[in-house]
C-alpha cells in the first residue's frame, strides 16, 4: 500500500491501473478511522480490483464555530487499518493541495440540503459537494462508498452524481454500531465517560421509533414526540432535530408511507454533536 499527498501521484497510479483494465473503488474519509470506515474499505476491496482511500479533513465543510482544529487525526493508525482492510492507496493531501490560492469554484445544491443538518450547518453541504466532486475528478473511481449513518450526505452525493452526469456508482453501506448500540463515529472520542453513557440514548430512540412504525404507527408526530421524550430523559442530551422525511427528497411527511428516513441529531454534554437514523419502506 502507498500513501501519497499530491493529485499528480494519485492520477498517475489510477491511470496505470486503468490501463491494466482494473476497476477502482473509492472511500472518501476525514480520517481517524473506525470499524465503520473499515466496513466501507473492505466492501470496496471485495467489489473492485483496487481500493483507494482519501484521508482529508476538509476545512470547507466546517462552520466558523465547529471543530475543524480539534477534529481527531491519526494517520499512522489510519494507514494500518487501511492496509489490513486491503486498500492499495491512501491519498492524504494538505489543504493547499486541494484548494490552490485563488480557489473560487464551488458545487452547491438546493432542496436536499435545506433540511436536517443543512439547517444547523449552513455551509456544510456546499463543502461536502465541492470536495467530493474534486476527489471524484482526481481519483476517477468506478464505485464510491459512503456510510448510511450520514444519510443526508448519501442522498446529496447520489443526487449530485445524477444531476452532474458523473459516471460513478454510489454505494451506501449499513451503519456499524458499538456493542451498546451507539453508532460508530470519530466524534465519539470527544465524549467524557458520563457523556458516553448518556449518548446511547440516540440509538435507543432510533430503535424505539423504528419499532413503533413496524408495529403500525403512521403518524410522524406521534413517533417524533415519543423519541424526543425518550432522548430528553438524559440530562446531558440537547436535541438539534428529530425528523421523519421522504428518503429521496428530505421533505417532511404528513403520513408515514413509502421510502422514509427518520434522522436525529443530538448534542451530548456540549462535547459532541452526534447523528443517527433509520430508514424503512412502508
Amino acid at each position: 500500500m502507498k500513501i501519497v499527498s499530491t493529485i499528480a501521484e494519485v492520477r498517475a497510479q489510477v491511470k496505470a491501473w486503468k490501463k491494466e483494465g482494473k476497476r477502482v473503488g473509492f472511500v472518501p474519509t476525514m480520517g481517524y478511522l473506525h470499524e465503520g470506515h473499515e466496513s466501507l474499505i473492505k466492501r470496496a476491496v471485495a467489489e473492485n480490483d483496487v481500493a483507494v482511500v482519501s484521508i482529508f479533513v476538509n476545512p470547507m465543510q466546517f462552520g466558523p464555530t465547529e471543530d475543524l482544529e480539534s477534529y481527531p487525526r491519526d494517520l499512522e493508525a489510519d494507514a494500518k487499518l487501511c492496509e489490513a482492510a486491503g486498500a492499495k492507496l491512501i491519498f492524504h493531501p494538505e489543504p493547499e493541495e486541494m484548494y490552490k490560492d485563488g480557489f473560487c469554484s464551488f458545487v452547491d445544491m438546493s432542496g436536499l440540503t435545506n433540511a436536517l443538518c443543512g439547517l444547523s450547518r449552513p455551509v456544510h453541504f456546499r463543502g461536502v459537494c465541492t470536495v467530493v466532486s474534486k476527489l471524484f475528478n482526481i481519483v476517477m473511481p468506478d464505485r464510491a462508498y459512503f456510510g448510511e449513518k450520514d444519510a443526508q450526505q448519501l442522498a446529496v452525493i447520489k443526487r449530485m452524481v445524477t444531476d452532474l452526469n458523473m459516471d460513478i456508482e454510489i454505494v451506501g453501506c449499513p451503519i456499524i454500531r458499538e456493542a451498546d448500540g451507539l453508532a460508530k463515529s470519530s466524534r465519539n472520542t470527544y465524549l467524557s465517560e458520563e457523556s458516553r453513557k448518556q449518548a446511547v440514548i440516540l440509538s435507543k430512540a432510533i430503535f424505539m421509533g423504528k419499532k413503533m412504525i413496524e408495529d403500525g404507527e403512521r403518524n410522524p408526530e406521534t413517533v417524533k414526540k415519543a423519541m424526543c421524550e425518550l432522548i430528553s430523559t438524559m440530562p446531558l442530551a440537547t436535541i438539534d432535530y428529530v425528523e421523519i422525511v421522504d428518503r429521496n427528497t428530505m421533505k417532511n411527511v404528513d403520513l408515514i408511507q413509502g421510502e422514509i428516513l427518520c434522522a436525529i441529531a443530538v448534542n451530548i454534554g456540549g462535547e459532541a454533536r452526534l447523528i443517527d437514523n433509520f430508514h424503512l419502506s412502508v
